[in-house]
Formats: C-alpha cells, sequence, structure tokens
C-alpha cells in the first residue's frame, strides 16, 4: 500500500483560527470517517461512535491553539490517536460504572468480563489509509468521464486484463493504459495536496 505523507502543517494552522471554516471543513471531511470508524470497530454502536467522535472533535478545537506541530517528534494522526484512544477509555469507563437497566444480569456479567480488544497503532492507520483513499477516489471520480473510470478502476483495483477492459468499453488498450495513469497520477496529487510534502 502506498505510504502517505503527514498531515499538512498549514491546515493545522488554519485550524487555530475557529472561524476558518474551509480548513475546519477539511478537516472533519478528512477525520470524521477515520475517528468514526474506528470506533464502530472498538465495538460502539452508531450513536456511541458519533458522540465519541464529537468529543474528540471538541478535544481538537480545545487544544489546537496550544498545539505546536513538530513532524520530527512525530505525526498528526499519532496525537490525534493518542487523543482517540483516550476519549474511548473514558467512554468505556463511564459506560462501566453506569447502572444496567435490562438484561440479564449473569449475562450482562460475562459481557463486562469481555472487554474490547486495546486500540491498536497498525489497525488505526491502516483505518487512515482506507479512509484517504476513499476520499481521494470520491473527489477524483468526479473529475472524470465514466470510461476513464471504468478503465482504472476495472484494470487498477479489480484486476481485469486490459485488453477486456478496452474491448468492453470500446476504447483501445492504450487509452486504458493511458486512463489508468492519469488517474493513479491525480489521486496521489490530491492526497499530497491534502496533507502537504
Amino acid at each position: 500500500m502506498v505510504e502517505f505523507p503527514s498531515t499538512r502543517a498549514s491546515l493545522l494552522l488554519r485550524l487555530r483560527d475557529p472561524q476558518d471554516e474551509g480548513a475546519w471543513a477539511e478537516f472533519v471531511q478528512l477525520y470524521a470517517p477515520l475517528v468514526y470508524g474506528y470506533a464502530r470497530k472498538q465495538g460502539l454502536q452508531d450513536a456511541g461512535a458519533a458522540d465519541l467522535s464529537q468529543d474528540v472533535f471538541h478535544a481538537v478545537a480545545s487544544a489546537i491553539g496550544r498545539l505546536d506541530y513538530d513532524p520530527a517528534r512525530g505525526s498528526f494522526r499519532n496525537w490525534l490517536f493518542t487523543v482517540v484512544r483516550r476519549k474511548l477509555l473514558n467512554w468505556q469507563a463511564t459506560r462501566r460504572n453506569r447502572a444496567q437497566g435490562s438484561g440479564d444480569a449473569a449475562t450482562h456479567q460475562l459481557l463486562e468480563q469481555c472487554p474490547a480488544p486495546e486500540p491498536q497503532e497498525a489497525e488505526w492507520e491502516a483505518e487512515w489509509q482506507r479512509r484517504l483513499y476513499d476520499w481521494a477516489c470520491v473527489r477524483v471520480r468526479r473529475e472524470v468521464t465514466d470510461a476513464t473510470w471504468q478503465a482504472f478502476w476495472r484494470t487498477a483495483v479489480d484486476g481485469q486484463p486490459v485488453k477486456q477492459v478496452a474491448a468492453d468499453l470500446g476504447i483501445s488498450a492504450g487509452a486504458v493504459y493511458i486512463a489508468r495513469s492519469r488517474i493513479l497520477a491525480r489521486l496521489k496529487e490530491l492526497v499530497q495536496s491534502v496533507q502537504g510534502p
């Protein structure tokens, strides 16, 4: 899988201005699916994952003005992962301390003794890469024709033979190669434009 560069420092600086709606929209568009998806994988239901995401973004908004971002000390994603992990642990602790209103007590006790596995950094990073790729694909898909997208997707993602895709789409094999190459380049460009060098 492609190694993605770190979060663009200029975006983090823009987030210090709470009035910069464009920066916050870009930030949420990039990271909300990551935080939400990770929370769901840790066993939270839809509402719990949404609440946790809100808590995480509130914590980021509160801390971003004090954040002295230095890529040499670590990536922003790792800092965000720490925030998510702490919020998740707090959420789980609060839930354990809450009185349970229904269900068999013995079954409940057994379930409480099987906590969700601790979040792993590798899982977090893999989720980030999936979400970033999905985000970039949606953006690039809007920029190209259906035939161009199909030529890329069917050969690069689905692994179909170029000759078969060319025949199905009624274009030359060379056109399929060009479409695939251009879309891959655009995806890479888009990812780098979001995250910086």
